[in-house]
């Protein structure tokens, strides 16, 4: 057992004797023990028992192992909605909001979204929460994956909102089209140091790199988007830092006109998109 989480403790002298953040360490005593927040300000003084103990010593050792706050408390806010994690999906992270505020903007009323690489669910979840009028899909490779991202949808829309497939990106779909295609796939060049720094030491790497150059889902989702996407339809990407310029080339090249790249809150591209003008048979 951690040294100074000793028999005696109390809910103060966790939070004051912790190395951690005061935040985290409010978050897990308020996950570890079912307390809501005004309940350990006005309970502080409450004794933790052996079998509490030995919950806040799980939670708050692997957090100073560096294990992330989202998969020890099992969830993290998203476009205002709070989703379930674990470690079968990415952590949602606040970037990301800026894919979900472009296809709200970008796809017509009463039309067809798809989702690909759907993890969390954040991503079509928050978008056919604020868009009851669309029919979304989503789709991910991974079955546990599928099953967190159905919980998600389960807990924040009505039944069978989302429509959820396991495929390895289109081979599911057979010859449905979408109005407009989003995604936030593995971009991460393979043996990039960040793989072994922070959160993402903790994260499912099949989703945060290709294991190549960073950049082969978006050659297949983008040179195969012609066979799902609908004319004047768009597709919307989310990328690394600086991929911008090379997710652009991607779209160009595959006759996508409008092509263009979106910076979020701290002044990064972070998506790219286009529209489809036509289908065209010249599309690899």
């Amino acid at each position: 057992m951690l040294d100074w989480l000793q028999p005696g403790i109390t809910l103060a002298g966790c939070e004051n004797a912790s190395p951690l953040d005061r935040i985290d360490t409010r978050l897990l005593l308020m996950h570890g023990l079912g307390l809501t927040r005004i309940q350990l300000i006005t309970q502080s003084e409450l004794v933790l028992n052996a079998e509490q103990l030995a919950i806040m010593d799980g939670l708050l050792s692997r957090r100073i192992q560096g294990e992330p706050i989202a998969y020890l408390v099992q969830e993290r806010e998203f476009f205002g909605l709070n989703f379930r994690v674990t470690p079968d999906v990415l952590i949602p992270r606040p970037d990301t909001e800026l894919l979900v505020e472009l296809a709200l903007q970008y796809t017509p009323a009463n039309s067809r979204l798809l989702d690909m690489g759907t993890g969390s669910g954040a991503i079509a979840v928050a978008i056919a929460h604020q868009r009851p009028d669309l029919h979304v899909s989503a789709l991910d490779v991974s079955p546990a994956a599928l099953a967190v991202a159905q919980e998600n949808a389960s807990r924040h829309l009505p039944a069978a909102k989302v429509k959820f497939y396991c495929s390895n990106w289109y081979t599911a779909l057979s010859e449905q089209q979408f109005q407009t295609i989003v995604s936030n796939p593995p971009y991460i060049v393979a043996n990039d140091a960040h793989l072994q720094q922070g959160d993402l030491r903790f994260e499912p790497v099949d989703a945060l790199t290709d294991h190549a150059d960073g950049l082969s889902a978006y050659r297949h989702i983008i040179g195969q988007a012609y066979l799902h996407l609908l004319a004047d339809g768009w597709i919307l990407l989310e990328h690394g830092y600086d991929q911008a310029e090379s997710v652009r080339g991607l779209l160009i090249k595959a006759r996508f006109t409008d092509v263009q790249s979106w910076r979020d809150l701290a002044g990064i591209e972070r998506v790219s998109g286009g529209k489809l003008l036509a289908l065209t048979s010249q599309q690899t």
